[in-house]
């Protein structure tokens, strides 16, 4: 059986968005069965935790034997055994891997920096005086993002791993109205997270979650 780390509970800014939605969506579009083992601090700091996982965070992967942790790497080695997420054939396989790299490397890593600005130190002086530029960044990203997109449904055709994770990567953003300049962009992610195997995921993200605060 499968087996991946998940919180036992985050602050609620954070509910629904933890990175081991990534794996448990790629986990429920391939129809593989997983469960879930929730970590508190104490485990997160353990040195048999720190083991599977160096920097501490989730999700860690657990197989047979193989630990794997990052959630795109996760994410690529589940897709690699089901051609619902990666196709077979070898250059739509080579795109689809494209787009996963483009929503870690060139999408998340302005979005990230805005959500911690706005979450961690809104009153900051440091974060005030950087966060335009910050800003200006991701709209451009989310701009030039839309202009590829353009009438398609999917980056790339249909549903692939790289849909997936630039999803994954835009609901970062839902603290904030800037995907309502990108009306296209916003509908793609809503078009995604209507699918399924994202509810079934986000919902079971959440209910240790939910089961906590009743």
């Amino acid at each position: 059986m499968i087996r991946i780390s998940a919180f036992k509970w985050v602050p609620p800014f954070a509910q629904g968005v933890v990175r081991d939605l990534r794996v448990r969506w790629a986990l429920e579009e391939a129809g593989l069965p997983y469960e879930a083992q929730l970590i508190d601090p104490e485990v997160q700091a353990s040195s048999d935790y720190r083991e599977l996982q160096p920097f501490g965070q989730v999700p860690v992967f657990e197989e047979e034997g193989l630990a794997l942790f990052e959630s795109g790497a996760i994410v690529f080695h589940i897709a690699s055994r089901n051609e619902v997420l990666l196709p077979r054939d070898e250059a739509d396989r080579a795109r689809a891997i494209t787009w996963m790299f483009a929503a870690l490397n060139s999408i998340e890593i302005h979005v990230q920096q805005l959500a911690e600005i706005d979450l961690f130190a809104p009153d900051k002086e440091w974060a005030k005086l950087h966060r335009p530029d910050v800003e200006k960044a991701v709209r451009r990203r989310l701009k030039e993002l839309a202009m590829r997109l353009g009438d398609r449904e999917y980056l790339e055709g249909r549903f692939t791993a790289g849909d997936l994770m630039m999803t994954t990567v835009l609901r970062i953003l839902r603290h904030t109205d800037l995907l309502d300049s990108e009306p296209t962009l916003k509908a793609y992610k809503e078009r995604c997270e209507a699918r399924p195997a994202f509810q079934r995921a986000l919902a079971a993200q959440m209910k240790p979650f939910e089961t906590r605060g009743a």
